[in-house]
């Protein structure tokens, strides 16, 4: 059996086929590395369109020692059959299995070249996926090949897994497009509207081998599943891919059931148009040789909501859009699948527009931990419009909460409001005066700052300021600002900013951090300046300066000759830049 072909009437291959039938077998047998060799033909099981595997043929054309690291073997493989001879390798394949006399030898999880005209694939051995089964965790770079060039030179031949097609539901083209290269790094490919997710689908077919399985990342008002196949099953779990889909080891998304819609044929990028339907559990592991799912395990997710409040337009309020959706909890996956679900919330109406700014409000909620206070005016610049800006600026936030290095955090919930402007509101500092050049600590000064928003008339604004009682007499710098400079003068920078990791000290300098669309006026006294766990220490006496050197020393600690002292500021409306110094005599 193990020279003929071993295949199903699906084909239409001739009776031997016919007579082999089109279902995987229903026992699990092992067809062991070792007895692999040329000329071995076998059959292996995918779906193409709808939930049932179909067959195709497979021929055994070697073993490439070490292929997939060292000590660590891949089968090469021809494909063969009207499907496969037609459609190529196909992202969202991998994981088919493949059978020899009825034994289950592997799964097709790799592929040679971009615009290979013979669908040739790399066949994951079996007893590697099973270690994942049996909790055997190999070192870092034993297996799990994305790429590795045959010919060592970049754009040429090379062998790499096959794509997991990433699909995209609610989400623009555009959207996928500015974000696209976050998850093809991962080696998924991104696709905008060919597919989508029905969770309260039922679907009544068990979960066999060749059958289509999804890892959920994003799920509710917005989708994004990722799909491969399965190898193996068991009564409480199943193997899937024959390669990672980020290599991290332990991970929680929530795994369902697909049905493949069509499979689309390309010599770019075939792949399986695919809607994802019921939820059945977890997958749990995520490693070199095959992720692996739980039945009946439920995940984690991070529920987020976002308020998108339309500009007014001809003086009429317009009706407010909230998108509910949760993310899955991945340290990997999560920050760049939030910072694509919040983009695509803002683009999701009507009134949307390149020019647009938003004025953003939320909180990003931490289990054990005070609330991070997300607030904001966010416009177009050069580089991006305001929709963007404001997904980075939301992206940024939670990035520092998730990367934290130190702590992992249990975020229990994301809450935002953008209510959109339909203009560019930024505006630039362009000069600033006080009422008067000398003043007595305690006294009352006014401050004078003319702004130049973005093509359109100049505007002043005026603060009265009331100094500190105690100051040193003597000449003094004022320093008129937009919220980043006051920020880079009370928080650690450089090298220091790397000592204050934990979470309560992100938190907390993200919760300090000043509003952007505001001017403010703040004072450099001519007394020493510590920062220190995320917070500025004013005014330190010479001898505690002596005392904190050793802080200092080590980088611990951001000791500067002037103290910071704020001392009022005002809202302006736009989102503010620039600065200037002026200067005041204290008597």
């Amino acid at each position: 059996m193990g020279g003929a072909w071993a295949q199903g009437p699906s084909d239409g291959v001739g009776a031997q086929g016919r007579r082999a039938g089109a279902a995987p077998p229903a026992e699990t047998r092992i067809f062991p590395l070792s007895e692999v060799k040329r000329g071995l033909r076998g059959v292996a099981y995918t779906v193409f369109e709808g939930v049932d595997p179909e067959p195709m043929q497979v021929e055994i054309l070697g073993v490439l020692k070490d292929s997939l690291g060292p000590g660590r073997d891949m089968i090469l493989s021809r494909l063969h059959g009207a499907k496969p001879e037609y459609t190529g390798v196909v992202a969202g394949m991998s994981g088919s299995p493949v059978y020899i006399d009825g034994r289950l030898v592997g799964a097709l999880s790799y592929r040679v070249g971009q615009f290979s005209k013979d669908p040739i694939a790399g066949i994951t051995p079996i007893e590697y996926m099973l270690a994942v089964r049996d909790g055997e965790i190999w070192p870092a770079g034993a297996g799990g090949l994305k790429r590795a060039g045959l010919t060592g030179s970049e754009g040429q031949m090379e062998i790499q897994a096959m794509e997991t097609p990433l699909v995209f539901g609610g989400f623009s083209q555009q959207a996928v497009d500015l974000f696209g290269d976050r998850f093809r790094a991962m080696g998924l490919t991104p696709v905008a509207g060919l597919g989508g997710a029905d969770p309260k689908a039922v679907q009544p077919e068990a979960l066999v081998p060749g059958s289509a399985v999804s890892a959920v990342l994003v799920r509710g008002d917005l989708s994004m599943a990722g799909t491969c196949t399965v190898t193996y099953v068991d009564p409480t779990r199943l193997l899937a891919c024959g390669h990672p889909i980020t290599q991290y080891g332990p991970v929680d998304m929530p795994m369902t059931k697909a049905e493949v819609v069509a499979t689309l044929a390309s010599p770019l990028n075939a792949f399986k148009i695919v809607n994802t339907t019921e939820t059945v559990g977890a997958f749990t592991e995520d490693r070199a040789s095959a992720v692996l799912g739980r039945f009946g395990v439920k995940s984690r997710m991070i529920p987020v909501v976002v308020e998108v409040v339309p500009p007014v337009v001809a003086g009429k309020m317009q009706t407010a859009k909230t998108f509910h959706f949760e993310v899955l909890d991945n340290r990997q996956l999560t920050p760049s699948a939030m910072l694509v679900s919040v983009y695509q919330s803002l683009q999701g109406t009507n009134t949307a527009a390149a020019d647009m700014s938003f004025r953003v409000s939320g909180e990003l909620a931490v289990q054990g931990l005070p609330a991070v206070q997300l607030k904001g005016l966010l416009a177009q610049n050069e580089l991006n419009s305001g929709a963007i800006n404001t997904a980075l600026f939301v992206g940024e936030r939670f990035g520092k909460v998730y990367g934290n290095a130190l702590e992992q955090p249990v975020v229990t919930g994301l809450r935002l409001k953008m209510e959109a402007i339909s203009e560019r509101r930024t505006a630039v500092i362009e000069t600033a005066r006080l009422s008067r050049m000398e003043a007595s600590a305690g006294e009352t000064i006014e401050v004078e700052a003319t702004l130049h928003p973005y093509q359109a008339e100049r505007r002043v604004v005026r603060l009265v300021v009331k100094l500190p009682p105690v100051l040193t007499p003597g000449p003094m710098r004022v320093l008129v600002s937009d919220a980043a400079a006051v920020d880079r003068l009370t928080m650690p920078t450089g090298t220091t900013a790397q000592y204050a990791v934990g979470l309560a000290d992100t938190i907390g300098q993200m919760n300090r951090s000043h509003a952007n669309d505001k001017v403010y006026v703040t004072l450099l006294d001519h007394a020493a300046q510590a920062v220190l766990e995320g917070e500025s220490l004013p005014e330190v006496p010479l001898s505690m300066v002596n005392v904190l050197g050793a802080l200092k020393d080590a980088q611990r600690m951001q000791l500067t000759g002037e103290s910071v002292i704020q001392v009022g500021s005002a809202e302006t409306g736009y989102a503010v830049t620039g600065s200037q110094i002026l200067n005041l005599v204290v008597r």
